[in-house]
């Protein structure tokens, strides 16, 4: 299950996995950013906040989620990981090679940080230093 939040006077969509992802959590998520990119273009940043990733509940979830991910990775400036581990540490330099938005994980006691990373103008200058 994806609980979300779409912040509009941010820009920033918030995502909260809580269990296996299912391809209707996408289905209704990408209603809501449609409605959104619709009026601003692109989405300033999204912040994805989990303590692990929950995988998903079965094939059709898993390809709903590429399918969302293909639509919408190119109208997104940055994308903040809050999580521990292994993976959530390493996701950001491997994300780079395939998204064309700015990636930086944050443990889970640095929310803040993430915040305020994701704020931050995206100006050629913000990117080198990210």
């Amino acid at each position: 299950m994806l609980k979300y939040e779409l912040r509009q006077d941010d820009g920033i969509l918030v995502l909260h996995p809580e269990g296996p992802l299912e391809a209707a959590d996408f289905t209704t998520l990408a209603s809501d950013v449609n409605a959104y990119l619709k009026r601003h273009g692109t989405l300033r940043g999204v912040l994805i906040r989990a303590k692990s990733f929950p995988g998903w509940k079965d094939f059709g979830a898993l390809l709903a989620h590429l399918k969302f991910l293909k639509e919408y990775l190119h109208r997104i400036e940055k994308v903040a990981v809050i999580a521990d581990g292994v993976i959530a540490t390493l996701m950001p330099n491997i994300a780079k090679h395939f998204v064309h938005a700015q990636t930086q994980h944050f443990d889970l006691t640095r929310e803040d940080a993430a915040w305020t990373w994701l704020k931050q103008g995206g100006s050629a200058e913000t990117r080198a230093a990210a």
